[in-house]
């Protein structure tokens, strides 16, 4: 697989299951690209939703996406500390300029004193029946959620007290 090189822009684009496209951030900054790892920044970026609204985010953000693991992980740097987001997905490729993963509706928000809570499992639980999900994909899933939230409570990977704030000043290198 082909990475782009720190500073480029790329475009970070979500599908569900069923392969239809489910959003897309129009520009993230790449501050590092291996096969294995990607993490980007973005500051009021442009999102598209699949039935065509946008929308601006609010604060920087950087995002940590791996090739072998289920999720991936926004970082949201806000007056009050740093939240994070994430997202049960299939693990990124990187094609035609754009990071490509699939959302699969579970998502864990972490607040600043690392205390979290597990969202949208009802969604899941849809999805799971209208798209057929096989079995052998829950328990990847749910074992990526486990495996997950033993990072957030050993602060491991992003979750590190100094990962974002290092990230977010490489990323600040790029705009100067």
């Amino acid at each position: 697989m082909s990475v782009p090189k720190p500073g480029q822009s790329m475009q970070i684009h979500s599908y569900k299951h069923n392969g239809r496209l489910h959003r897309v951030w129009d520009e993230t900054t790449v501050l590092k690209a291996t096969n294995n790892v990607m993490i980007g920044a973005n500051d009021k970026a442009l999102v598209t939703e699949s039935d065509g609204r946008t929308w601006i985010t609010r604060e920087p953000a950087i995002c940590y996406f791996h090739s072998k693991y289920w999720f991936n992980i926004i970082g949201m740097l806000r007056t009050d500390g740093v939240y994070f987001y994430c997202n049960i997905s299939s693990p990124f490729v990187y094609d035609q300029g754009a990071l490509k993963y699939i959302d699969y509706d579970l998502d864990v928000k972490v607040f600043p004193d690392m205390t979290y809570i597990i969202l949208d499992e009802d969604e899941y639980e849809q999805h799971q029946n209208e798209m057929n999900y096989p079995h052998v994909l829950d328990q990847i899933l749910k074992n990526n959620v486990n495996h997950l939230l033993r990072w957030i409570r050993q602060k491991k990977g992003p979750f590190a007290p100094e990962f974002i704030d290092q990230w977010y000043e490489r990323y600040l290198t790029y705009l100067s």
